[in-house]
């Protein structure tokens, strides 16, 4: 650690401390009684997790929504962040990203015919709203959750992410965490998300020894699979390309605007195409000078043939925006990424362990 990084920690070391008093105080208001936890009839499903970003959040919730959506009339909750505007919206064909924000319109997109989604700044006024509305529901997903607990879920899952374990963080500003480690208590279960596909045995008993779980806690680890090359701009592209149809010669930029780009930036490494990557701050709203910035990148690198390929989350902000290059359109991309859950160390099963949990 050089000089320059002992005297920013030690500057943020007493600010990171002032935060963890905060949050503390404010735990225990809820733990005591003295802020009102809210509790509905109809099951509740919290997804989140305790560190900034970057933690899989919208495609575990996808994954959820994929497993129960045959034996639930689910709705999904989120705040719709970054969005322009204001209260209880239902998405509908007409939503935007602008009007319900991007990972809502992600959900949308996929599973608008056969779940219902919606954003509210309040989660108890979404969630009353919704059973209003929908009074068939019988399953919410509130989505990023964990921290705004106005709401008493019926099941609380966290998020954590392999490669940043909550365990060798700390608190804002200094670190990634929202909360302290202790704010796991709160868990019914727990996700070690983005690990290796090979994981083993031991590196999960690793990660559950410093987690340190409770004995009504349930530990999983879940990993990505990337799927095939989908045009973000169907009716400006012919061409179903396959990754493995790339060759040495040929260029792709990586366009990201996401929390943690990583995972994304390091499956490609396997591939001999040339590449480039752009990354953006996560739910980046593309400006004019951000998409000639694009458009320049791309111009300025030679191949035999030449792509963008982006996010899941990033192609639904593109899609919807006016000024995107009518001249890249034909050579834009997105690879989906789905959730895997790996065989458990324990002998856990997530999804039937999800459906008990809910049913009982």
């Amino acid at each position: 650690m050089n000089n320059g990084d002992k005297f920013l920690r030690y500057l943020l070391t007493p600010m990171s401390w002032l935060y963890g008093f905060g949050v503390g105080v404010r735990n225990k208001l809820f733990d005591w009684g003295i802020l009102k936890e809210v509790s509905f009839d109809i099951p509740v499903v919290g997804v989140g997790n305790i560190t900034i970003g970057g933690t899989g959040k919208t495609p575990h919730v996808e994954y959820i929504l994929e497993c129960l959506r045959y034996q639930k009339n689910i709705a999904v909750l989120s705040r719709g962040y970054k969005r322009k505007t204001k209260g209880f919206i239902l998405a509908s064909s007409k939503s935007t990203p602008d009007s319900i924000g991007d990972e809502p319109m992600q959900i949308y997109e996929k599973f608008g015919g056969r779940v219902k989604v919606a954003v509210c700044e309040s989660r108890v006024k979404g969630v009353e709203n919704l059973i209003k509305e929908f009074p068939k529901l019988d399953l919410i997903v509130l989505d990023d959750s964990f921290q705004h607990r106005y709401i008493k879920p019926k099941l609380n899952i966290m998020l954590m992410d392999f490669s940043h374990p909550v365990y060798t963080d700390n608190l804002l500003p200094l670190g990634r965490l929202r909360e302290s480690q202790r704010a796991l208590d709160r868990a019914d279960m727990v996700i070690t998300t983005k690990c290796p596909a090979n994981m083993s045995a031991l590196d999960m008993r690793i990660v559950s020894k410093h987690l340190d779980l409770m004995p009504y806690q349930k530990l999983y680890f879940s990993t990505f699979d990337y799927g095939g090359l989908i045009p973000v701009f169907p009716d400006e592209c012919d061409d179903r390309l396959l990754i493995s149809d790339l060759a040495a010669d040929d260029f792709v930029l990586l366009l990201t605007g996401i929390a943690n780009p990583r995972p994304f930036v390091n499956y490609f490494r396997q591939f001999q195409f040339k590449k480039k990557v752009l990354h953006f701050p996560d739910h980046h709203d593309f400006k004019r000078s951000d998409l000639d910035e694009i458009r320049a990148k791309f111009e300025s690198f030679n191949g035999r043939r030449k792509l963008i390929i982006t996010t899941e989350k990033d192609a639904v902000r593109l899609v919807h925006n006016p000024y995107f290059p009518q001249e890249l359109k034909p050579y834009v991309f997105y690879i989906p990424v789905g959730v895997r859950m790996i065989e458990s160390a324990f002998g856990y099963d997530f999804v039937p362990d999800l459906l008990q949990a809910i049913n009982k």
